[in-house]
C-alpha cells in the first residue's frame, strides 16, 4: 500500500498562487450528506432544480473524477460593503458580485497549480472545480480544516468572517488531510436568524424559496409577492447575514484579514430607473466581468420593478420612477415576469399602508 503524499507542499502552492486559505480533506461523502437529501425532500432548493439533478454527484464527490482521493480546498477573501446606497433610486448588490468574476479569476490560478502538479506527480489527475461543478463545497472547506459552517449556512473561518469564495481540485493523488481545530462558531447567538428580511433562515439550514439571494440571482419566474415589500433595495443577491454576524464585526483582526484586490468593487450601485430602461447590450455594458451576469435581462427588470416600488413606498423614488413602472404594467409586450412585478408594485403604493 502506498503512502499518502504530504499535503503541506499543495497547501503552500495554493497560498503561493494567492488564495488566503487552502487545506485538503479526502474524498468521501460529506458528512451530512443525510440533511442534505432532507432539505431536498422538504422543497428547500426552490426551483433550483439542478441542485437535484446532481443530487447524487453532491452526495459523493468520488463519481466527479474517477478513483479521486483527496479534495484540494481554497479560499478567497473578498471586501463587504462599505456602504448602503444613499437616496434616490440605488439599488444595492451582494459584496461578492461587485468585483471580478470569481468562477474566472479562481479558476485560472487553479489551472496553474493543477499544471504544476500533474508534473510533478507523473500520471494523477486534477479536476479544478469553482462553484458550478456539483460539489458540496462548504462541506469539504470544513472537513479540510480551513473554518466551520455557521447557523447562516456560510463557511466561518472564526475571527475573521465569512467574506468567502471557495473554490477545489479533487485528485487521485492520497494526499494526508489537514484538521483545523475550529470550535462551532455561533454558539447561542441568533442573529443571522433574527435579521433575515424574509425568515429563510432556520439554524444551518436555508429556504431558498424565502432567500432574496436565491430569489434575485438564480429564480426565473415572476417574483413572490408575499415577499416583495420584504426585498428592499436588493437589487441582486442579499448581505444580511453576513452582515450582522459577529464574525465580521469591525475588529483588528478582520481589518488585518487580506482581500484579493481582484474583488474590489467595479462600479457603484446600480440606478433602477436606468435598469428598468436597460436592453440586452446595456446589461452586458454594465455588468461585464462580473458573477451578475448570472442573472439576465428579465430578472433584472423584474427585480428593478420591486425595488422601485419598495423606494417609492419608503419616499424615496420620484414621480418619473413610478410613471414608469405605469408604463411597464400597461405594456404588454413587456415579459410577464417584468410586467407582473410592475403591476404587484403598483399594486403596493395604491394599497393601505
Amino acid at each position: 500500500m502506498t503512502q499518502p503524499v504530504a499535503s503541506e507542499p499543495i497547501v503552500q502552492d495554493c497560498l503561493a498562487a494567492g488564495f488566503a486559505l487552502a487545506g485538503v480533506a479526502p474524498c468521501e461523502p460529506p458528512s451530512r450528506v443525510d440533511a442534505f437529501h432532507a432539505w431536498l425532500d422538504g422543497g428547500n432548493a426552490g426551483s433550483m432544480d439542478w441542485m437535484h439533478r446532481a443530487a447524487d454527484v453532491r452526495s459523493d464527490p468520488r463519481l466527479l473524477l474517477d478513483g479521486a482521493r483527496s479534495i484540494i480546498v481554497v479560499a478567497d477573501r473578498y471586501p463587504p460593503r462599505k456602504a448602503s446606497p444613499g437616496p434616490g433610486d440605488a439599488g444595492r448588490v451582494a459584496a461578492y458580485a461587485l468585483g471580478r468574476d470569481y468562477h474566472r479569476h479562481m479558476k485560472r490560478r487553479l489551472h496553474r497549480c493543477c499544471d504544476a502538479w500533474a508534473a510533478a506527480h507523473p500520471g494523477a489527475s486534477f479536476r479544478a472545480c469553482v462553484d458550478t461543478a456539483p460539489l458540496l463545497e462548504r462541506a469539504a472547506a470544513e472537513a479540510a480544516g480551513i473554518g466551520r459552517v455557521g447557523k447562516n449556512t456560510m463557511l466561518i473561518e472564526p475571527g475573521t468572517g465569512s467574506w468567502l469564495l471557495l473554490g477545489a481540485v479533487l485528485t487521485t493523488l492520497d494526499l494526508t488531510p489537514t484538521r483545523g481545530n475550529h470550535a462551532e462558531p455561533c454558539g447561542t447567538c441568533t442573529k443571522c436568524i433574527d435579521a433575515c428580511p424574509t425568515q429563510a433562515l432556520q439554524p444551518w439550514t436555508l429556504d431558498a424559496r424565502r432567500c432574496l439571494s436565491a430569489i434575485t440571482i438564480e429564480h426565473r419566474g415572476e417574483y413572490p409577492d408575499a415577499l416583495a415589500d420584504l426585498g428592499g433595495d436588493w437589487l441582486f443577491g442579499c448581505d444580511v447575514c453576513q452582515d450582522v454576524c459577529p464574525h465580521n464585526g469591525d475588529t483588528r483582526r478582520t481589518r488585518s484579514a487580506d482581500t484579493d484586490p481582484a474583488y474590489d468593487p467595479r462600479a457603484g450601485d446600480l440606478s433602477v430607473s436606468e435598469i428598468l430602461d436597460w436592453d440586452a447590450s446595456d446589461r452586458i455594458e454594465a455588468i461585464a466581468g462580473t458573477p451578475m451576469t448570472r442573472a439576465n435581462l428579465d430578472m433584472w427588470r423584474r427585480n428593478a420593478c420591486v425595488v422601485a416600488g419598495n423606494l417609492l413606498m419608503r419616499g424615496e423614488g420620484s414621480s418619473a420612477l413610478r410613471a414608469r413602472l405605469v408604463e411597464i404594467a400597461g405594456n404588454a409586450d413587456e415579459p410577464e415576469s417584468v410586467r407582473s412585478a410592475a403591476r404587484a408594485s403598483l399594486n403596493r403604493l395604491s394599497g393601505p399602508r
